[in-house]
Formats: structure tokens, C-alpha cells, sequence
């Protein structure tokens, strides 16, 4: 595959994982369809795998967010600029400490916004929890996902 095409699906893959953040946009398919375009210019074993590997993953992922059932982000005061920081700490979080920072990354995003919001700390904490019970989890179940079939995606194509 030739540089511009693996630009291109790096930026699907991109497109998805920001899709993640937004209601009603199918991020982890995105992600999925990023790694398919990927697997069939490839045709390696390694491609194939990885393929396979994101299927089962995202599978899973889709049936624990059902599980926890539907995003209230409505009611809870959750705005775009808040899914921006969330998605921002949890990429960079997810680069400091490998899939672990994540979880860590994607709280403190959502901290960091409501304390820009509210001012104080007491209130941002409040914020927080009330946030994360409501959407946060679903979203941040998601988007680990996401990020790790993003990461090998990274991991397959260096190493070849």
C-alpha cells in the first residue's frame, strides 16, 4: 500500500475515533471499515488477522455498551466542548500509559472541562461523577476499543 492510501485510512481511522464523541455517529465502524479498506489492499496474513482481531473486538465492544445501556447525555449538561477535552485526554492519556491511561485521560478530560465551566473543585468532582454515570462509561468503553484496534492497526503497519 502505497503512502497516500495508508494516510487516508489512518484518517478514516481518525474520522471514527472522533465519531466515537458524537451521538449518532457510527465512530467504531468507521474505525472498522478504516482497517477492512487496510486488510484488503494488504492481503497478509498479519492484515487478515488484525481484521479478524477488530471484528471480535468491536463485537464485544458493541455488546458491553449495550449492556450498559442508552447514553443520557441530555439531561446531564454533557456539551461538544466536553466530549473534546474527554477525547483529547483520553489519545493522550492512552500515548503516556498504554491502553491503562485511557480510562485516567478521558476522566481528567471531563474533569478539566467542568472545572473550566463551573470554577471550583467540588463542583467539577459533582460534575464528573454525575457525567460519567450517565455517558461516560458507554463512550469510554467505546473508544478504548477503538483505540486499541488503532493502536495495533499502527503496531502491524510499522512492523511490516
Amino acid at each position: 500500500m502505497v503512502a497516500w492510501q495508508l494516510v487516508l485510512v489512518g484518517m478514516v481511522m481518525l474520522l471514527g475515533l472522533l465519531g466515537v464523541l458524537v451521538p449518532g455517529v457510527p465512530g467504531s465502524w468507521l474505525v472498522w471499515s478504516g482497517v477492512l479498506w487496510w486488510s484488503a489492499q494488504e492481503r497478509t496474513a498479519s492484515a487478515w488477522w488484525l481484521l479478524v482481531g477488530s471484528t471480535a473486538l468491536l463485537l464485544i465492544t458493541q455488546m458491553v455498551v449495550w449492556q450498559l445501556g442508552p447514553r443520557r447525555m441530555r439531561g446531564v449538561g454533557i456539551t461538544p466542548r466536553m466530549a473534546v477535552f474527554a477525547g483529547t485526554g483520553a489519545l493522550i492519556g492512552f500515548v503516556v500509559v498504554p491502553v491503562v491511561g485511557a480510562v485516567a485521560g478521558f476522566v481528567g478530560g471531563v474533569y478539566g472541562s467542568e472545572r473550566l465551566r463551573l470554577g471550583g473543585h467540588g463542583d467539577a468532582i459533582t460534575s464528573t461523577r454525575t457525567v460519567m454515570r450517565a455517558a461516560g462509561t458507554s463512550v469510554l468503553v467505546e473508544l478504548l476499543g477503538c483505540l486499541l484496534i488503532v493502536a495495533a492497526w499502527a503496531w502491524v503497519v510499522v512492523a511490516s
